[in-house]
């Protein structure tokens, strides 16, 4: 516990809980397009003593954590920034990046005491030090918890996702907000998710059917070391569907699709994987048929998918130590296949309905390690401004971020993107749509 009380963490608090962001409702179909915003984002003027609140970003030195902590200082300067890892060096060098309004913090996120110390006098951290698959414990959102500090994890994870769930109680209890699950995929598809479930029931007379995200990566993403050991991680996971009400299990990278992401990406195939969006979307946003599908470039690599959950044991794939062994042998590789696949990054999530209404939302960027930051910030200044209630929510939980805030959340996520609509039909978004006749597309 804070030995000041946390006196600035109860009015910074108190202030957020009087500003929850009163924006209209989103309307039913909207669209924000890429402009040059990379390096010059919409800035966001935070209120009151918020403006200048303090912020840990855990996994600071990676390019996760590195990319929401520089978005965070583009879009509100102000902020406080505290880099926390491991390597003071690489700490030193993120904090040159960032400025004066930054500092680093020697962090050990499996040491409840390192944890603690570095949470003291902080208003909100940023767990962004994967991978959490086979994660042991939420060391970090328990020390938030016992440190009265708001929360926000990148996790894509069900298991660590759950675990982090299973301490929504706590948190209200210590009246701090935690969002679980909060980057780009999970994270904004989850709320691009819930809002074609809204309009749906706004709009249509039918029932919300079937839900099925679908996520292309060229490479890596330049998302570094992090990123690929999670994938390995994920390709010894079985696969967790919904079909019409009923959880069945299915085969990693397995049920491949040829999906159209639209402009500037065109058709890709995509594969099974076990992620958490698959699981809170189908209980919160009740929807009875839901699953998850991820494609890389060039193909070769999804045939090296393939390849390992057919040549290895799903024992070695969830083995942390073998896996890092792994990614220490094709890191090199991917790395020089990256300078020349680039790092785009695309999601489309389809919502279809019992009347035949068939809606899509799709989101492109030309670089995920940019991305990621600006949709991981979008969930810290919604808790800033107040959008978020005490508890562990997902994404897509209206307590987690309220229905007013989501149109906000989703055009600061989109900075930057090539490619941004929401809730349009599938003929006026695809690349090649089919016309049946009449000028009737499909």
């Amino acid at each position: 516990m804070r030995a000041r009380e946390r006196e600035r963490e109860k009015s910074l608090r108190g202030l957020m809980a009087r500003s929850l962001v009163h924006s209209k409702s989103c309307c039913s179909a909207f669209a924000f397009r890429a402009c040059a915003l990379e390096s010059h984002p919409s800035r966001v003027h935070l209120p009151g003593k918020a403006r200048n609140a303090r912020l840990l970003v855990l996994g600071g030195t990676g390019r996760v954590g590195g990319s929401t902590a520089l978005a965070l200082s583009n879009l509100s300067p102000d902020l406080q920034i505290v880099v926390g890892g491991r390597n003071r060096e690489k700490g030193d060098s993120m904090v040159a990046t960032l400025g004066n309004n930054s500092a680093f913090a020697q962090v050990d996120i499996d040491d409840m005491v390192s944890l603690e110390r570095a949470m003291d006098d902080v208003d909100l951290v940023v767990h962004a030090a994967g991978p959490f698959q086979q994660a042991q414990n939420c060391n970090v959102l328990e020390a938030a918890i016992s440190t009265k500090t708001a929360y926000v994890d990148v996790c894509d994870d069900i298991h660590y996702a759950l675990h982090a769930k299973s301490f929504n109680d706590q948190a209200a209890a210590v009246n701090i907000p935690a969002i679980t699950t909060g980057g780009i995929y999970p994270g904004v598809s989850n709320v691009m998710a819930a809002e074609l479930v809204r309009a749906a029931k706004d709009e249509s007379k039918g029932e919300p059917e079937k839900l099925r995200f679908y996520y292309y990566t060229a490479g890596t993403g330049g998302a570094g070391p992090t990123i690929l050991a999670t994938s390995f991680l994920l390709l010894g996971e079985e696969v967790v569907a919904y079909s019409k009400g009923e959880e069945i299990k299915l085969k990693p990278y397995s049920g491949g699709l040829n999906i159209d992401f639209g402009k500037g990406i065109g058709k890709r195939d995509v594969f099974l994987l076990n992620l958490p969006e698959v699981r809170s979307a189908h209980e919160i946003l009740r929807v009875p048929t839901v699953s998850a599908r991820f494609g890389t470039a060039p193909f070769f690599w999804n045939w090296g998918m393939s390849a390992m959950t057919n040549l290895l044991p799903p024992e070695y794939l969830r083995d942390r130590s073998k896996v890092q062994e792994l990614v220490q042998l094709f890191d090199p590789i991917v790395r020089a296949v990256d300078g020349i696949a680039g790092e785009r990054v695309s999601m489309r999530v389809d919502l279809e309905c019992s009347d035949g209404r068939h809606t899509v939302s799709i989101f492109t960027h030309r670089r995920l390690s940019v991305s990621v930051g600006y949709s991981t910030a979008a969930f810290v200044l919604a808790i800033l401004e107040g959008s978020s209630q005490p508890g562990v929510w997902f994404p897509e939980e209206p307590e987690g971020i309220a229905v007013e805030a989501r149109e906000i959340l989703l055009k600061r996520a989109s900075q930057g993107t090539t490619n941004f609509v929401i809730n349009k039909p599938p003929w006026m978004v695809e690349t090649a749509p089919k016309e049946v006749g009449l000028g009737i597309y499909v």
